[in-house]
């Protein structure tokens, strides 16, 4: 499998649904609301001058709530939805301008997508399935069945290679979806609201496959969400969208951390911030103590407290990926930042809104 290797950059994307969208860019761009803009022109404002950088191999979450623009930005990525006007480059070439010979080919060679309601052709075995998409790339036969295979076994799937769709929960569907997307070995993973039409200990577990596969396959994934919990789970950057603008973009981390505004508050409220937040946020810079416990930098406050506890000290040490040290980080501290933040003293400086 082929790790990502090119972020995808999208510059000043703009979307506005009607019959003349581009004569009213400028006026979104002056300023015009989404609500003007419905009741002056009845056109409707889609995405609102959408700059990202998407890194190449990390799991990219866009969250909002229903009409914030986030399945209209997934589908400009692959343009499934033609752009009015803006950039999406990818392999310093912008998708925006490309061919329809030259889209097709980086579709079907780039790109892949698993959707919300599975999208599995019910006449087809889960087999047969997996295979579609490298069967419209012409590969032969005999490939295209190993390595289906292969991701339908881990996916977990071993057995069901010959059942049909309608035989299996939406979980196992959603299996098939990934194991197809995975199959085509595409550098970008496309995935909109992939896990929310599953029950919740079954999108726990989903989660659990992607963060599993993900970690050995570094490919560039989109994830689509409106649950800030699966957001902070899974994305190694999250964008916030309201009204097709992005309103907040930076890790996990950072948003609970430094909400932008009232709006971002709102979702952040209720977060267990022991799961979201990490020690070498709250850790006295180069201090060091007498401690049979060492966490790495990116352990977070639950697991660190747990640490401590179990190890009956109330102290840990700090260090880097390599060893080396940074600091110190007491236990009541991380008790103090999960239930009941100082916000004066208790983050790090530099984490900041990106």
């Amino acid at each position: 499998m082929a790790e990502a290797t090119h972020d995808i950059q999208i510059n000043r994307l703009y979307k506005i649904f009607g019959p003349n969208g581009a004569a009213h860019v400028a006026d979104v761009e002056a300023g015009m609301t989404k609500e003007e803009l419905k009741a002056k022109h009845n056109h409707v404002l889609g995405l609102d001058d959408i700059t990202l950088t998407i890194p190449a191999g990390k799991i990219q979450v866009v969250m909002g709530l229903s009409g914030s623009g986030k399945s209209t930005l997934i589908r400009h990525i692959n343009r499934l939805i033609e752009p009015t006007s803006g950039e999406v480059i990818f392999e310093d070439r912008d998708i925006v301008k490309m061919s329809q010979t030259e889209l097709r080919q980086f579709r079907r060679e780039k790109t892949a997508m698993v959707f919300q309601k599975f999208a599995l052709f019910p006449h087809r075995t889960v087999l047969e399935n997996t295979t579609y998409g490298l069967n419209i790339r012409g590969v032969g036969e005999k490939e295209a069945g190993e390595r289906a295979r292969r991701w339908i076994s881990r996916v977990g799937l071993d057995g069901f290679e010959e059942s049909y769709p309608n035989q299996l929960s939406g979980g196992m569907q959603q299996r098939v979806g990934l194991a197809r997307a995975l199959t085509n070995d595409a550098e970008i993973l496309l995935m909109d609201e992939a896990f929310s039409a599953l029950d919740p200990l079954i999108r726990t577990d989903m989660q659990s496959v992607l963060l599993d596969l993900q970690a050995e396959l570094r490919k560039t994934i989109i994830f689509i969400t409106h649950d800030l919990d699966e957001a902070l789970r899974l994305g190694d950057r999250i964008a916030i969208l309201r009204d097709g603008r992005i309103i907040q973009q930076g890790t996990g981390e950072q948003i609970v951390l430094r909400p932008a505004d009232d709006y971002i508050s709102s979702f952040v409220r209720d977060v267990n911030r022991g799961h979201v937040i990490s020690v070498r946020t709250i850790m006295r810079k180069g201090e060091r103590a007498e401690t049979p416990v060492t966490l790495t930098a990116t352990t977070l406050l639950e697991e660190a407290a747990r640490a401590m506890t179990n190890a009956e000290t109330n102290r840990a040490n700090v260090v880097s990926r390599d060893g080396t040290h940074l600091g110190m980080i007491t236990l009541q501290k991380c008790v103090t930042e999960m239930i009941a933040p100082d916000d004066s003293e208790a983050v790090d400086p530099e984490v900041q809104v990106a």
